[in-house]
């Protein structure tokens, strides 16, 4: 629904994404098919240092069902089937990993002109419960989310946050960490055309008073090629280019200066997603 709230992990997505999202320092690999009959077929392929981890999925869409299948290098297969619409706005689906028996999930998502809720619940004795929900409209968002291990008997988490988005402007304050961490987000589109835009993330941590931040920008050299930088108050400096070469299909080259690493102050990253 386009006046709904956004999700809560959506509250202050715009400044995540240009600040991290894509930057990868070690070798990427990711294939990606598509047929008309609603078969798709992705696998990819990550390299940290001398170890490699790959997967393959499948995903079938019939319908308002989607169905997909993921093997891991690791010989793990983890089964997803969503159901979209069962209701207006409603959606579910059902996981499960194997041979992990407790594995075994339920998600729910709800979306109302003025609501948001996004639920989830393990399948097993000791349940793992999560809720997150936000109220308001697209451009002013308010709300939190909650973990409560059943095992344990203890909250994993609980934060609460508001974002307000425009379409060239977006701003979040999020309360982090089960209140220890306090969380501004910034965004700015200064030029539709060629995807100008800025971003700053701060943080103050009440325990230690201790704050961070960092500072990112976006640009597109021309309709193929964007550039971005990010800079924090650690010193690094991180750099990442990427083109599309053919429809849908980029390679991406990132780099990240780190002044207080003696060893390894400089790191590069590849990484290439092709879709025919």
């Amino acid at each position: 629904m386009s006046s709904a709230p956004v999700p809560f992990s959506d509250i202050g997505k715009k400044a995540k994404d240009l600040l991290y999202k894509d930057y990868y320092f070690d070798h990427k690999f990711s294939l990606t098919t598509s047929s008309d009959s609603g078969l798709g077929l992705a696998a990819s392929g990550l390299k940290i240092d001398q170890l490699f981890i790959g997967d393959i999925s499948t995903q079938y869409k019939s319908g308002r069902t989607v169905v997909d299948v993921k093997i891991d290098s690791n010989s793990n297969v983890a089964t997803t089937v969503t159901v979209n619409e069962i209701v207006s706005g409603l959606k579910t689906s059902f996981s499960f990993k194997t041979p992990d028996q407790t594995s075994g999930k339920v998600d729910v998502q709800y979306l109302h002109e003025r609501a948001a809720i996004n639920s989830s619940i393990g399948l097993s004795s000791t349940p793992l419960l999560e809720l997150a929900a936000t109220i308001g409209t697209r451009e002013l968002s308010l709300g939190a989310e909650v973990g409560f291990d059943s095992a344990s008997a203890s909250f994993t988490k609980y934060n609460s946050g508001i974002g307000y988005n425009k379409p060239d402007f977006s701003a979040s304050l999020i309360l982090a960490d089960k209140g220890e961490t306090l969380r501004a987000s910034y965004f700015h589109l200064f030029n539709p055309a060629n995807g100008a835009a800025v971003a700053a993330e701060i943080s103050h941590r009440f325990k230690t008073s201790e704050n961070s931040f960092s500072i990112g920008s976006c640009h597109s050299l021309d309709h193929l090629t964007t550039l971005k930088t990010r800079f924090s108050n650690s010193g690094k400096v991180a750099l990442l280019c990427q083109h599309e070469w053919r429809p849908k299909s980029f390679v991406t080259l990132s780099a990240e200066y780190d002044p207080k690493a003696v060893r390894a102050p400089s790191r590069l990253g590849l990484a290439v997603a092709l879709k025919p």
